[in-house]
């Protein structure tokens, strides 16, 4: 698998070239592509890389920004034509009305509803929120009602508060308010893509007003299937964290439910293999009974303290009297977005939200 900055090369460009010189005629394929192919562009990563694409285009684009996305616009038509669907390369024409279009509000508005059904604008609409709040949020939730799919999902994912990977908006993570009639609309999306942006915004908001997220889900509830697996997937942060409203709002408590037998088949585990453990669980009560299970693996960190982050096994029903033997296995394969440090480790099963019981367990190198 090549990295992801060499979905920039020559080849690429070259086919860029050809396609923007069809709908833009005085452009010089062979200089486009000298400019873009400099001597250092082979140690440029691939942000780096897409930004020095950006500023190319924009030397050889008209000078009037309106006239230039005209072109951008056109050259993705014509890569339609040609059978070609947006891919990460194409971020460049987002990123072109981003770094060029934030002075120019309609026009840039207008591009997006555009270039977004080709490749998604969710990370070049953001500068936009911050420069124009409320004016780009009613832009928005006209989007919210667009007849295309991907217009529909940049106004819930280009509105999130904390998108992942792309900048924050603090004013909608202090006060997310004005988004909500923007998700109020797609909460029933007929697109599951769209209906899970919304789900990871409401995600976000949880993370700094919980209780805004609580009432929605109160209120959603119940409305249609595809609108319950929203719910739940939006509350994932705050089931994590075990908060009681949203774990009563699921029936998700500990009334009959017996655990026992808990065990560590592999107490001593060398980095690269995997951590074994099963527990059994029994309903003991009269009636079926609603079933989160989760397991926290209690990480050593390097000042020798111990960091817990949780997993998830399953959620299921236990019937009456059911009982019920778990086994779970977690890897200690070296990732890039954890060390791992020798030691002794901890593992705790956790049921409805409540953590049962520990189990000390050594990590060797």
């Amino acid at each position: 698998m090549g990295l992801i900055k060499d979905i920039y090369s020559l080849s690429f460009y070259n086919h860029l070239a050809g396609v923007m010189k069809k709908v833009h005629s005085s452009l010089s394929e062979k200089d486009f592509v000298g400019q873009i192919m400099t001597e250092d562009f082979q140690v440029m990563e691939w942000k780096e890389r897409m930004k020095h694409t950006t500023r190319v285009m924009h030397r050889f684009l008209p000078e009037n920004y309106v006239d230039a996305v005209s072109v951008l616009i056109n050259t993705i038509e014509e890569l339609k034509n040609r059978g070609f669907s947006g891919g990460l390369e194409y971020m460049i024409f987002p990123d072109y009305i981003e770094t060029y279009g934030l002075d120019d509000f309609k026009s840039s508005v207008e591009a997006f509803e555009s270039i977004t059904q080709f490749i998604s604008c969710e990370f070049a609409v953001r500068p936009f929120i911050i420069r124009y709040g409320n004016e780009m949020v009613t832009e928005m939730l006209k989007w919210s009602q667009h007849k295309n799919q991907q217009v529909r999902r940049l106004a819930s994912e280009g509105s999130r508060p904390r998108l992942p990977w792309a900048m924050a908006i603090p004013a909608l993570k202090k006060d997310p308010k004005p988004i909500l009639p923007i998700l109020e609309n797609l909460k029933n999306d007929s697109s599951e893509m769209v209906r899970r942006s919304v789900a990871n915004s409401l995600n976000d908001i949880s993370k700094d007003h919980p209780e805004i997220l609580l009432d929605i889900a109160k209120k959603w509830k119940g409305y249609s299937k595809e609108t319950d697996a929203l719910v739940k997937h939006a509350g994932r942060t705050l089931l994590k964290q075990a908060h009681p409203q949203i774990l009563s709002l699921y029936g998700l408590d500990l009334e009959g439910l017996k655990f026992s037998a808990f065990q560590i088949h592999t107490p001593v585990v060398r980095i690269g293999d995997v951590l074994e453990f099963s527990f059994t669980l029994h309903n003991t009560g009269n009636n079926s009974k609603k079933v989160r299970l989760e397991y926290g693996i209690y990480y050593k960190k390097a000042n020798g303290n111990l960091s817990k982050k949780v997993f998830k096994i399953s959620e299921k029903t236990l019937e009456k009297e059911q009982q019920t033997e778990v086994r779970k296995r977690h890897s200690f394969r070296p990732i890039t977005t954890r060390k791992y440090y020798s030691g002794i480790h901890r593992v705790a099963v956790i049921i409805n939200g409540v953590e049962q019981d520990t189990m000390e367990f050594i990590l060797e190198s």
